[in-house]
């Protein structure tokens, strides 16, 4: 897996082998940052369930002065912190390991990412809705084009949809 633009553009990241993450793939995140690159610079961008923390990563290459990784997985909490300190960026992240739906009470980001397992429902819906009570400005989740989410979590509604085969970007603001 590779940045795909901005500062570490082809710069190679370490991945957790197996099947425990799903990465997002090249030409989804290519499409999510095209989207999304007006927003970007000096923003505070979070990556929820960040398995490689690939998303995160290139969105700090693309300019957000912040990035928040937040990963249960003990070996992916690891995987991000080398990724991190090999292009040089820890000083510009933070790693929480942990439950996400608890970090995203008590963390504030102008931009949150959240890719929770796809057979996981019940997380999108509790990620969502918290993030719709807090006051979250932008919101995108990854989720399997077979299992629309709903067009709205509280004072989130989503405004576009990217599909590309088995994976679909849900946008949301408030």
């Amino acid at each position: 897996m590779r940045v795909i633009a901005g500062e570490f553009r082809s710069r190679r990241l370490k991945t957790l082998p197996g099947l425990e993450t799903r990465p997002t793939p090249d030409r989804l995140r290519e499409a999510l940052f095209n989207v999304l690159a007006p927003v970007i610079p000096n923003t505070i961008f979070l990556d929820a369930y960040a398995g490689s923390g690939a998303v995160g990563i290139e969105a700090l290459s693309r300019g957000a002065s912040r990035a928040i990784f937040v990963e249960k997985n003990r070996s992916a909490v690891e995987v991000i912190r080398d990724n991190l300190a090999s292009l040089g960026l820890a000083s510009r992240a933070e790693v929480y390991t942990g439950k996400t739906l608890a970090v995203l009470e008590r963390v504030a980001a102008n931009v949150v990412f959240l890719d929770p397992p796809y057979e996981k429902q019940v997380e999108y819906d509790s990620a969502l809705t918290v993030l719709g009570a807090t006051g979250a400005k932008l919101v995108i989740a990854q989720h399997a084009s077979r299992a629309p989410l709903k067009l709205e979590y509280g004072n989130l509604k989503r405004y576009r949809i990217i599909r590309q085969g088995d994976n679909s970007l849900s946008l949301y603001q408030s």
